[in-house]
């Protein structure tokens, strides 16, 4: 019995109550809340239901507790249910119903946990979207760690999610990569408002190996040159750098793209036509006041040229008619004035803002030797996602930058993500599953094998009710993780379920030693140690980290 089930036979055994005294059941919540109480003398879980809607109903929250508690003992799976304090419920599952979830789990595998709180959804995921001048920076690297889990997460929930990549292909800052590739390509010190790093000098040495002749060109030649070769070069880098560290995109999006096939214009006639554009100064205005914005929006400026808000525009139309009833974006620190901002652009064509639902992400510092650390090798102003993974691995970076809220800037520890020790939460994890792996592969050479029928109601030690409750709580943490787009939830958890195991196997011996023979206890234990290493494995998962077998 998960807690989700139990919740489920709470709200249930209450609406019964309700219905035996005529009133209205409606004032119960949809979602009752079950949680493990702090002191496990309390029991194995506790709801606090009867205080929330008793005087509601006109009733003494202790007296409906009591009555909650007889209902509610009297059910399968229930060892007993006691009225504690001014009306909070303790309960005690039967050996037997706790077991189960170890059966769950092993019956469904890989798929434990999935649910289908998302189902028939259609989401677009925007995210890391770096200006295609550089290397991904830091910022960057955290959004491809933490978007590509929260793509896995909503997708375990049952939507059909596209990972998106947008290429900020126009614009001023691509005319100053190009002008900095020409001048490295020259020999020349980066312009003032260029980019400097061995990268520029590298890929201008790539764009001359491609096109010898490009610095004898006409200068309107030579810059479409660089800027062809040179910009396409960096893309593929990005691609590369980011399948590397395990994120791929299903679309790469270029924002030129919205400006030479007309769809700029397009939308801004569109936005005329209905209403929401209006001419001042010489500009048009986006009315985005009327749907929450802090002010208009220009999306045409007085010189006739398109504002960065019309691709915005252009963009948004795209991704609704491409068919996506909810579009995500992932943005920087500096871009909280997107979230009104594309939310009236939603609303000015016609649909919900909710449609739209933008996510701030902080900035990331490294540290290494108690000093932060601020050049990186190759791009000689900022740090790199390359320079991360270089230092401590795919997976420990991965893992560290989703451990966190993206609410918060992260300081990343090198120091610590390079130890082998529990101290370092990527190993305490992985070494809990490799050590799970270690154990059946043990298992297996003393012809040890898991069975189906093992007596899981065996399973009455209170450390192995710690880590099957732990391990029960798997799939609501998965479905509140993807509905508050917060995928350090499931490396929270991974933690509390690695510290659940090792305090079992400290206390409660699994393999026969010596010349014993195995015992039911045996059997059920192991089936619960394979349950514990499938739920570490699906979680890794969903955070796109390795469940290494040896370490």
């Amino acid at each position: 019995m998960t807690p989700a089930v139990l919740a489920d036979l709470v709200r249930t055994s209450a609406a019964r109550i309700f219905t035996d005294r005529g009133l209205d059941h409606s004032i119960l919540p949809e979602k009752v809340t079950v949680e493990r109480p702090r002191n496990p003398e309390h029991g194995d879980y506790a709801t606090n239901l009867a205080l929330q809607v008793a005087k509601k109903a006109g009733l003494k929250p202790r007296e409906f507790a009591q009555e909650l508690a007889d209902v509610i003992s009297a059910s399968p799976g229930i060892e007993s249910a006691e009225v504690a304090g001014p009306g909070f419920l303790n309960l005690r599952l039967a050996a037997d119903a706790q077991g189960e979830i170890v059966r769950q789990v092993l019956e469904a595998g890989a798929d434990y946990g999935r649910g289908n709180t998302y189902e028939g959804r259609t989401i677009n995921l925007e995210f890391v979207s770096a200006n295609p001048t550089g290397p991904i920076h830091l910022g960057g690297t955290r959004w491809a760690a933490v978007g590509d889990a929260l793509g896995r997460l909503l997708s375990a929930q049952g939507a059909k999610v596209t990972r998106e990549y947008y290429f900020n292909d126009a614009g001023a800052q691509i005319d100053r990569f190009v002008r900095s590739l020409i001048a490295a390509a020259k020999g020349e010190p980066a312009p003032e408002d260029g980019y400097a790093g061995t990268y520029v000098s590298d890929i201008a040495a790539q764009v001359l190996s491609q096109e010898p002749d490009a610095l004898s060109l006409s200068d309107a030649e030579r810059h479409e040159t660089f800027r062809r070769i040179g910009v396409g070069l960096m893309f593929e880098e990005i691609k590369k750098s980011l399948h590397d560290f395990g994120t791929d995109f299903d679309v790469f999006f270029h924002e030129d793209s919205l400006h030479s096939s007309g769809a700029v214009a397009s939308v801004v006639e569109e936005l005329k036509a209905n209403g929401s554009l209006y001419f001042k100064d010489n500009a048009w205005w986006l009315r985005s006041t009327e749907h929450g914005d802090d002010k208009d929006r220009v999306v045409i400026k007085s010189d006739g040229a398109p504002a960065y808000i019309a691709g915005d525009l252009a963009y948004l139309r795209d991704k609704i008619n491409r068919g996506f009833d909810l579009c995500i974006y992932m943005l920087g620190a500096d871009h909280h004035g997107y979230i009104a901002r594309l939310k009236a652009a939603a609303a000015a064509m016609g649909h919900s803002p909710d449609t739209v639902e933008v996510l701030i992400g902080q900035l990331v510092n490294l540290v290494s030797g108690g000093k932060p650390v601020r050049m990186s090798k190759r791009a000689g102003t900022v740090v790199t996602m390359e320079d991360l993974v270089e230092a401590v691995g795919v997976d420990a970076a991965r893992y560290e930058l989703s451990r966190y809220s993206v609410d918060s800037t992260l300081d990343v520890d090198l120091d610590l993500l390079r130890k082998r020790t529990n101290d370092n939460p990527v190993f305490y994890v992985q070494y809990a599953h490799a050590r799970l792996a270690s154990l059946q592969r043990n298992a297996a050479e003393q012809n040890l094998e898991l069975r189906a029928d093992a007596d899981v109601s065996l399973l009455t030690h209170p450390r192995e009710g710690d880590l099957i409750r732990t391990i029960g709580e798997f799939p609501a943490m998965v479905k509140k993780a993807a509905e508050l787009r917060e995928p350090h939830r499931v490396a929270r958890y991974l933690e509390s379920l690695a510290s659940a195991y090792h305090k079992f196997y400290d206390a409660a011996r699994v393999l026969p030693q010596g010349d014993e023979e195995p015992t039911p206890l045996t059997y059920a234990r192991l089936a619960l140690c394979e349950a514990t290493r499938q739920v570490l494995a699906n979680g890794l998962a969903l955070l796109g980290v390795s469940a290494p077998e040896r370490m």
